[in-house]
């Protein structure tokens, strides 16, 4: 064991886990439920990551855990009903090293994620394992002045970085003070959903380092940026495209549900992975997502992925935010409707602007069939968008316009 001193406090860090034990052979760990406050989370955190406090369950329930579980986050519901994810203090150390690798190293990180979710609790984790005190947005909801403001009082020297979701990036591009102060980050990793190509486009073009992130509770957060794995990732697909993840990231399992084990941890020429509710395809080298197995539609005996026509009616002039769902159809079966936001000060396209588009660019059974226009798409977790809401405000709004 190596001592170190994290947050004023002395502790013995264990090199990793024990392998080859099962969970029900682990010594047991309590598992405490600590708010999701930074400023408590910070050095309850530290303490479990080191093997020197109880496990931390941030805005959860308290129980008992295996000795070597350091976190358990709950997942944002968006596969199902939410569930206790059991996260190793190996697993975060390996995720918070492969992103530190892949970047320009360990450095100062920017909080502006809630921290009851994988992604905001990672930049605690990061910053934890860095041995530096991460600069907090204040609460409230998400601004671009208070962004701003925030990344002013960073503190000078060394790497910066902060993790965000697409709908937080187009608020910043609109404003030119947060603007500006996104191009001070020598990373800015996004996800949590899927970005559409002209929101990276110009983020990249104003001068933001951003890299795009996918991964999942799971994995610790995000394991491959870019499209290519972290470092002792591996990333495979299945017969149907089913993406399969591995490597020193995976979750230990869910808290008090093995039968959920055995659905998403499945074994691979004796290899351990994650199955993930996710279908892929290799372009160049790089994994693309093309969305949920089971978001994909069908209409009129066509299967159409929402996220490959979600990505050409995001790329439309006017148009902010967009999800494609499908709502029940007598003659389709489902019809393609395209829910969109569309950007301040300018119009949308009409629905022949859209079909128009996305004939050319798939073909006219991906083309939508409806266009409903909303001020926001309803979101679970931080920043995903909720489709099965997304679908009912569709079939709302269709309804209202049909009499």
């Amino acid at each position: 064991m190596n001592r170190a001193t994290l947050y004023g406090v002395t502790v013995c860090v264990p090199a990793g886990h024990a392998p080859g034990r099962t969970y029900a052979e682990r010594v047991i760990r309590p598992l405490r439920d600590v708010p999701a406050r930074p400023d408590l989370l910070l050095p309850a955190l530290a303490a479990a990551l080191a093997g020197a406090g109880p496990a931390v369950a941030p805005g959860s329930t308290a129980g008992t855990v295996g000795d070597d579980v350091a976190v358990v986050v709950r997942t944002s519901g968006s596969t199902g009903e939410p569930r206790g994810v059991l996260l190793s203090a190996a697993a975060l150390r390996a995720s918070a090293g492969a992103t530190h690798d892949r970047l320009a190293g360990p450095g100062q990180w920017l909080l502006a994620l809630p921290t009851d979710h994988v992604a905001g609790l990672q930049v605690l984790v990061r910053s934890v394992l860095a041995g530096t005190v991460p600069t907090v947005l204040p609460p409230g909801p998400f601004r671009a002045a208070a962004f701003a403001a925030a990344v002013g009082a960073m503190p000078a020297g060394g790497p910066r970085y902060t993790s965000l979701v697409p709908t937080q990036l187009v608020r910043l591009l609109e404003d030119d003070a947060a603007t500006d102060a996104l191009r001070s980050f020598d990373g800015v990793l996004l996800g949590g959903a899927a970005a559409p190509p002209d929101l990276l486009a110009g983020a990249r073009a104003a001068g933001a380092a951003v890299v795009t992130t996918y991964g999942m509770t799971e994995t610790c957060g995000g394991c491959v940026y870019d499209g290519r794995p972290l470092d002792g990732v591996s990333v495979r697909l299945d017969d149907d495209g089913r993406v399969l993840l591995a490597g020193p990231v995976l979750a230990d399992g869910y808290l008090d549900r093995p039968d959920l084990d055995a659905e998403a941890f499945v074994q691979v020429d004796g290899v351990r992975h994650l199955r993930t509710s996710d279908v892929g395809a290799w372009s160049d080298g790089s994994l693309v997502v093309l969305g949920r197995a089971d978001d994909v539609l069908v209409s009129g005996g066509v299967k159409v992925p929402p996220a490959a026509v979600e990505s050409v009616v995001a790329s439309l002039p006017g148009i902010a935010e967009v999800c494609v769902v499908g709502v029940p159809d007598a003659e389709w079966g489902q019809a393609v409707v395209a829910v969109v936001v569309a950007r301040a000060g300018t119009r949308p396209p009409t629905l022949a602007e859209v079909r128009t588009a996305v004939t050319d660019h798939l073909d006219a059974a991906h083309a939508p069939r409806h266009l409903v226009v909303t001020d926001s798409l309803p979101v679970r977790g931080p920043g995903k968008i909720d489709r099965r809401a997304a679908t009912q405000l569709a079939t709302r709004q269709l309804e209202r316009n049909a009499t």
